[in-house]
């Protein structure tokens, strides 16, 4: 074998570790799953299909959501009912989401997406959460938060973004929660949901376990530095990140709603 040969071999898995470790460091800063990163990651460096690249990512989150919860959960930054919630809707949403997939206008929807994320990025400029808020659950709230969780399984299901990227910012601008709760919400309510969607996918054979569990557990590793990023940074400072993180996916989206409609 020639060295130009065992180069090919290691560099699906050296591509596999540096997506986990970026991803992580993300996941935990953010308090998103990480998928919006790794999935065309594992198409652009791994050379995976779509279908594959999204399976592969939901498996890859568990751990590193677990181990994002457990860093906001130790500095108290996890609201455990209100992810509770969010699941409970979410689960639901994801299943229409999925039926709906081949009924709607993807692309209509892609660009609704991108206008409501633009909203919330130049929100996110202006808008400074408060470190001490808290959401006080009653039935209007609650009932809220199951239509927000809605919302966002549905949206996963037909356009493959995953949750975080909209719990995160809808927690701080329409409840008023902090920065820091949010993102550990947000990390905990995507165990659930991550662990049942790859069930599914298992089933159906959209995982490679390999290539999760490395991209997994290297995304262990800079999970816990990114939650600790965050939780250093303060709330302005942290929320200007993120909206500068919207703007840079919204670029990506815009991109691929543009190639769809070619294609179209």
């Amino acid at each position: 074998m020639t060295e130009s040969e065992e180069t090919d071999q290691r560099r699906p898995i050296l591509a596999l570790v540096g997506i986990g470790l970026f991803a992580g460091f993300l996941s935990g800063m953010f308090g998103i799953g990480g998928g919006i990163v790794i999935v065309p990651l594992l198409v652009l460096l791994a050379r995976f299909g779509r279908r594959r690249a999204a399976g592969t990512s939901l498996a890859a989150i568990v751990p590193s959501a677990l181990v994002g919860v457990g860093s906001y959960a130790a500095a108290g930054h996890v609201d455990w009912l209100v992810a509770l919630i969010l699941v409970i809707g979410s689960v639901i949403g994801a299943q229409v989401g999925a039926h709906l997939l081949h009924k709607l206008p993807v692309l209509a929807i892609r660009w609704a997406f991108i206008v409501f994320l633009a909203a919330v990025a130049v929100s996110l400029f202006f808008v400074v959460p408060s470190r001490e808020a808290e959401t006080a659950l009653d039935p209007w709230s609650i009932a809220a938060l199951v239509v927000l969780g809605f919302i966002t399984g549905v949206l996963s299901g037909i356009l493959g973004v995953g949750g975080g990227i909209i719990i995160v910012p809808m927690l701080i601008l329409l409840f008023g929660q902090s920065d820091l709760v949010a993102k550990g919400t947000s990390l905990a309510m995507m165990i659930p949901t991550a662990i049942s969607g790859t069930i599914g996918n298992l089933r159906k054979r959209n995982v490679d376990l390999l290539s999760a569990l490395v991209v997994g557990l290297s995304a262990c590793v800079t999970t816990a530095l990114g939650a600790a990023a965050a939780i250093a940074l303060d709330a302005r400072t942290a929320s200007i990140l993120f909206a500068v993180f919207l703007v840079v996916l919204i670029v990506r989206l815009v991109v691929e709603a543009v190639k769809m409609g070619h294609e179209e």
